[in-house]
Formats: structure tokens, C-alpha cells, sequence
């Protein structure tokens, strides 16, 4: 197995040149990677309706395609789904990866075509690793099986010539015979769609396997150590694994999660690092451990474009190229990629901490605020306050949402929080006190609402029984994979249908 740590590792650092570029020339790579979009696609149904063969700088780019959603994609992609091609990228199209996102109802179909593979997701996949093997050159961590939480796939309705299912899934289904010999459990567990099932599955396949690192989102990577705890009568995963020293995780915000994990997986010698990879791509890379910062990945065959907030929403709204943005503003991400996605608004928000590298935070999701009042409230915020308001008061989150309480003649509006614990507070009025606080700290909007309850009043929270939200993904058909409860919306649909379902079963209860 030693021999297998050596390789791997050689076999990683061959990228060192390519990642030193995008450190140091990062406008010239994102040019190059414009130009190299155009070229691939000019041919294509799309290409020829933009003459994307006389674009040839950023510029023009910009003036003649327009900003898109998906629902500007969704009939292209219907017809590729049916077995057409060269549609919006001119290699074969058979895998699209389903996301129901977290801003509607409606599933989304997103191309994942070979080069998005290679180039941007495994790339990303194996970029992460060099990273944190440059930081921790004496790892062994290739000498034992990183646990995957993988998605789900199916055969796609319209035809048995493509495919769809979860991100995770999709890679797993396409990646090369030797990769599989470095993770766990089995494919065909890996890919099981009945969640309940697979979790039974997964920690009895992987129990006696030398685990030393994890990938997943923190919420079912969490249910699986409590079913290993389950299992094994332990309550710490390190006895379990003694040669875990790295997790990975994305989807949602860590910094809930953080104590929870600490609790969970007991040592100093597990590290955790946070990746960005959506169905549209692989965008950021945490390349620091001691960081809570993400690297902006410029070479996966993604152009990217950043809309100021203040645009968004707007007929033509304007966007800015990498050398144009500014420190700790907030931009909706815009992307072109090698899937075929063009000037695509993801639905992601960042804010820059650094230009030298591009470095980033995800501060939300374009249509995940509460804004009834004028609060501005992003996720960004919410996270933060409901994490110090578990610290405070020795609390341990398992997962939240949160929505306005609109005003009526009788009384004032606010926010209405719904709140799964694994530990509650020891005083749910201090838990609430020091959320609303440390919102006001976080947001000087928030803070100008709640002066003297003038607009707002003080926040009201509604502790949810202990699998309220899986229930909710189940009866909605969103359980597993990249499906997450909805932090922040600016309607009450999502809380309403919560509290009606948990209204249902206390009734059903004798």
C-alpha cells in the first residue's frame, strides 16, 4: 500500500505548472479559456446563432449572448435529452446531472458532457487532493479508501440512450476502473436511491474498511456516523477509522456543522477542507486548511462573470470581468462552461477576499434572502448568528429554515425559524436572544428593522422533532444526494408546508 501512496502522489504533482499559471496569470488563463470555449462551439446549434466564430475578446462576448436561466436552456435540453446532438457543445451528450437546486420546486437537468468531466470535475476532484497534499506532504492517505457519499442515477424517461441522476452519481458511473480501487462502499451501494436502505448498507459495507478520508455533504455524512455509532456501540468515528484524516465536504455551509463534527469525530488529527462543485462545475477549492477561503478554479473550462447584486433582476443587467471586481462585494455568479452553458446565472452569491490569489467566500444564493422588510438578510449571516447562538448556549444544530412573518393589522412582521436540534439549548430564550443580537451585528439592515421593534420584532423560533426535515425532502421527492433543506427564502411556501406536515402526524397521534 505504500507503493499505491507514492504513485498517487507523483501522479498529482504532475499538475503543479498548471496550478502555479492560474495563481499567477489568472486574467490571460480566463482568456484563454473564452477563446477555447468559442472555438469548441462555434459549430454548434447555439454557436452559429451567435456567430460565435466572429467573437473574439470578452467584450463582444458579452453584447451578443445574453445572460440565461435555465428556463432559457430547458427546451435545448429536452431535445438533447431525446437523443439529439451539437445542440449548445458538439461532443455526444448522454449523462445530465439532476438538481432540484434549492430554489424550485422543478428539477433541473444539467449537461455533463466528457470534457466537463475530465477537465472540470475530475480535475477538481484531484486538485483537491494535491492541495492537501502539498500542506501534508507525509500523508498516508492513499494507503486506505475514501468514503463517498454518492448520489443516485436512473435510466433517463425519455429514451435509453441517456442517462441522468445526482452529480456525485454520475461521476461515479463514469470514472475510470482504477479510481474505484481507492474509494468505498461498492458502486451498486453507492448509487442506491432509497436513502433509508442505503445508509444500513453503506456502514456495514465500509465498517471494516481502512477509511482515511470521507466526501459528502455534512448532513447525510452525519447520519451515517450515527448509524456506525449505532453499529458499533462506539461514539467516536476515530475508533471506528483510526486512519481518518481528512474530510471533505460542500453543498451547504460548514460553519453550523463545525462543533457537531468536533463532537463526532473526536482528535486533532482529522482535517477538513470545503469544496465547490455544483452540477454547472467545479468552481473553488478550499487550498488552505487553517482558511475558510476558496480558491477560484480558472482552467476547468468554465469563463466566469460576476453580476453586482445592485444589477441583478435587471433586462440587460451588467456584468464584470475578473480584473474588474472589488473586495467584499456581493456578485451572482455568471458562467460559460465546456457543458455547454452559456453566460448562465448559477444562483450562487460570493464576496472576494482576495484578488492575489482569487480567492472567495459563498456568501447565499441569489433567490435565498429574506428581504420583506428591507432586512437584506443572506445566508451568509444566518449561518454565522445560528452558529454563535449554539455555542452560547451549548446547542448542536442539525438543520434550519427560515422565512418572514408577514405584518397584519393586529401585529408587525419578522422572521419565523424553524430549528432541528440534535442537542437543544439549554435556554431557548438566551438561543434566541443571542441569534437576533448577532444578526444585528452581522447586518446593519437587520439592525436598522429591529430598532425598538419599530419594523421588526424579535424573531420567533419553532423547534422541529428530530428528523422534521428528512420527512419533508421524503414526501417532497427530494430525499439523498445534493437536495438540502432551503436556508432563507423571502416566501413562507417552505415553512407553511413544514408546519402543516408536522401539524399532520401530532393529529395522526392518538
Amino acid at each position: 500500500m505504500p507503493l499505491v501512496n507514492s504513485l498517487v502522489s507523483w501522479y498529482l504533482k504532475r499538475r503543479l505548472p498548471a496550478f502555479e499559471e492560474i495563481l499567477h496569470n489568472p486574467q490571460q488563463v480566463q482568456h484563454d479559456q473564452l477563446m477555447k470555449l468559442l472555438r469548441t462551439a462555434q459549430i454548434t446549434e447555439f454557436g452559429r446563432q451567435y456567430d460565435f466564430k466572429g467573437i473574439h475578446n470578452p467584450e463582444t462576448f458579452k453584447q451578443r449572448v445574453p445572460i440565461t436561466n435555465y428556463d432559457d436552456f430547458k427546451h435545448y435540453i429536452e431535445r438533447m435529452m431525446r437523443g439529439e446532438q451539437n445542440i449548445l457543445w458538439p461532443s455526444e451528450v448522454r449523462w445530465f446531472a439532476k438538481s432540484s437546486g434549492t430554489t424550485s420546486a422543478k428539477s433541473k437537468f444539467i449537461p455533463v458532457t466528457y470534457e466537463s468531466l475530465e477537465d472540470c470535475h475530475y480535475q477538481g476532484g484531484k486538485d483537491v487532493m494535491l492541495t492537501y497534499l502539498m500542506q501534508k506532504p507525509e500523508t498516508e492517505i492513499f494507503n486506505g479508501k475514501g468514503l463517498v457519499m454518492g448520489g443516485s442515477h436512473q435510466i433517463n424517461q425519455h429514451g435509453s440512450s441517456s442517462f441522468f441522476g445526482d452529480l456525485s452519481a454520475v461521476m461515479m458511473q463514469n470514472m475510470p476502473i482504477w479510481a474505484h480501487y481507492l474509494r468505498t462502499p461498492e458502486l451498486s451501494i453507492a448509487i442506491m436511491d432509497n436513502w433509508d436502505e442505503k445508509i444500513e448498507k453503506m456502514a456495514r459495507a465500509t465498517l471494516q474498511e481502512d477509511v482515511t478520508n470521507i466526501s459528502g455533504v455534512p448532513t447525510w455524512t452525519i447520519v451515517l456516523i450515527e448509524k456506525l455509532f449505532e453499529i458499533t456501540g462506539k461514539n467516536n468515528l476515530t475508533d471506528i477509522w483510526p486512519n481518518l484524516e481528512l474530510y471533505l465536504h460542500g453543498g451547504v455551509s460548514f460553519t453550523p456543522y463545525r462543533k457537531r463534527f468536533k463532537e463526532l469525530i473526536k482528535g486533532s488529527q482529522v482535517n477538513y477542507l470545503e469544496t465547490y462543485n455544483a452540477s454547472e462545475g467545479f468552481l473553488g477549492i478550499q487550498d488552505k486548511l487553517n482558511s475558510d477561503e476558496l480558491l477560484l478554479m480558472l482552467d476547468y473550462g468554465i469563463y466566469y462573470e460576476f453580476m453586482p447584486m445592485s444589477e441583478y433582476g435587471k433586462e440587460s443587467p451588467n456584468t464584470l470581468s475578473l480584473d474588474q471586481v472589488q473586495l467584499n462585494e456581493n456578485y451572482a455568479l455568471v458562467i460559460s462552461t465546456n457543458a455547454g452553458l452559456w453566460r448562465y446565472i448559477i444562483g450562487d452569491t460570493i464576496k472576494f477576499s482576495s484578488t492575489k490569489p482569487f480567492r472567495f467566500r459563498i456568501t447565499g444564493r441569489t433567490k435565498h434572502f429574506i428581504n420583506a422588510f428591507g432586512e437584506e438578510l443572506i445566508i451568509e449571516n444566518a449561518d454565522f448568528a445560528i452558529n454563535h447562538a449554539c455555542i452560547q448556549t451549548d446547542a448542536l444544530l442539525a438543520d434550519y429554515t427560515a422565512a418572514p412573518i408577514y405584518f397584519t393589522n393586529e401585529t408587525k412582521g419578522g422572521h419565523e425559524w424553524l430549528i432541528e436540534f440534535e442537542r437543544a439549548p439549554g435556554c431557548m430564550d438566551t438561543f434566541v436572544e443571542k441569534l437576533d443580537q448577532t444578526l444585528k451585528q452581522q447586518n446593519s439592515d437587520y439592525e436598522a428593522k429591529r430598532y425598538k421593534d419599530m419594523a421588526m420584532l424579535m424573531p420567533v423560533v419553532k423547534t422541529m422533532p428530530k428528523g422534521t426535515f428528512n420527512k419533508w425532502l421524503k414526501q417532497t421527492g427530494k430525499l439523498g444526494g445534493q437536495h438540502k433543506i432551503p436556508r432563507l427564502s423571502n416566501h413562507r411556501i417552505f415553512v407553511d408546508d413544514i408546519l402543516r406536515m408536522q401539524s399532520a402526524v401530532q393529529q395522526s397521534i392518538p
